[in-house]
């Protein structure tokens, strides 16, 4: 079926091994490089810049934080999958940068999706996971779609993980610092009152604080 994409996908349900052409893959990872060159140069720092996919966008979303030459803030990826082999011989896995490696990762995977396994889900987290700070979150009776529950688990992980901007006891908001990282490092949030662009692209999205 001919229509939008990032890049080809040769059959389904989809896994790693749908996507044969590499440098069809890193076209697309190129255009999201520049999309965050361009946040930092306008004086965005990297530590601020979160990258999200939604299927496809997905799995665009990690290779491109993955292959990417700087720490950013943290990478969101729901429904999506490794689109490329996570094993060292490979010669994507040999392109990632020690700096990449240290970028949180979230995967979000219904346990229903029929177009993209579950399964692929985590065995893209276990591959990025020996890439740096990942966690998984999975639910039972999710399909191929993006729920509200996923995006508020997003925001809590962003703020709590990644962040370091938490809730005490009686449900208020703490500051940033007070939590740290998987991991040890400490979090850079800057608080409830930071405001957010962003940047939209089909099932990709970017943010910087």
């Amino acid at each position: 079926m001919r229509m939008p994409s990032w890049f080809d996908i040769h059959d389904a349900p989809i896994t790693s091994r749908s996507v044969r052409g590499e440098e069809d893959v890193l076209r697309a990872v190129q255009i999201v490089h520049t999309m965050i060159d361009r946040e930092i140069a306008s004086g965005t720092g990297p530590e601020d810049v979160f990258v999200f996919g939604l299927s496809q966008g997905g799995a665009l979303s990690i290779a491109s934080v993955l292959l990417y030459p700087k720490t950013l803030g943290g990478c969101a990826v729901f429904s999506g999958f490794l689109p490329f082999d996570s094993s060292s011989s490979s010669s994507f896995a040999a392109r990632v940068t020690d700096e990449a490696k240290k970028t949180p990762v979230l995967w979000i995977h219904g346990g229903a999706d029929s177009l993209i396994p579950v399964q692929e889900g985590w065995k893209g987290e276990t591959g990025s996971s020996s890439c740096g700070d990942s966690a998984w979150h999975a639910s039972s009776r999710l399909g191929h779609t993006l729920a509200p529950y996923e995006l508020e688990h997003c925001e809590r992980w962003a703020s709590e993980t990644v962040l370091g901007v938490g809730e005490d006891e009686h449900g208020r908001r703490q500051g940033p610092g007070k939590k740290k990282k998987k991991g040890g490092r400490p979090g850079t949030g800057t608080g409830t009152g930071s405001k957010s662009k962003s940047l939209f692209c089909g099932v990709f999205n970017l943010f910087s604080r």
